[in-house]
């Protein structure tokens, strides 16, 4: 069914819903996981295009992802993570086509109305501009 998952984290409690998810998800098909994390401050939205280095937000956003993996794979899930900087939805549905996934799992805020406008919703972005399947849950308190 499913043979790679990419999942976007964002260092929030809001990871946990489809970090648990996914974790599930890939024992059951084999599949393994790209865990993806967006950086989207100053330093790594335009550190390529002005040659900066590496800011301390990359630098603990590289430790979460690291963690994340690491847990991943000790519960005997394959998996491997990526940093990326820009503009999270561009960079979400870039990151499914160069490595090859066939499924974006993502955990969703649960903004509704005024909120999406004020907030905005990556996770909506993400599906109207990717060419690969979407798996959208909830996450938070209630997930």
């Amino acid at each position: 069914m499913y043979t790679r998952i990419l999942v976007p984290v964002e260092n929030s409690p809001y990871d946990d819903a489809i970090l648990r998810h996914v974790r599930g998800l890939a024992k059951l098909t084999g599949a393994s996981v790209v865990v993806i994390h967006v950086a989207d401050g100053f330093a790594a939205r335009n550190a390529k295009q002005l040659g900066l280095r590496e800011s301390e937000e990359m630098r603990l956003d590289l430790e979460y992802l690291e963690r994340v993996t690491a847990d991943l794979i000790r519960d005997g899930v394959p998996a491997e993570s990526v940093l990326a900087g820009g503009d999270p939805s561009k960079e979400i549905a870039d990151a499914a086509e160069r490595e090859h996934c066939d499924l974006i799992a993502m955990s969703t805020h649960g903004h509704r109305w005024v909120k999406d406008l004020l907030f905005g919703s990556v996770a909506s972005a993400v599906r109207h501009i990717s060419t690969v399947p979407v798996l959208l849950v909830r996450g938070g308190t209630a997930a």
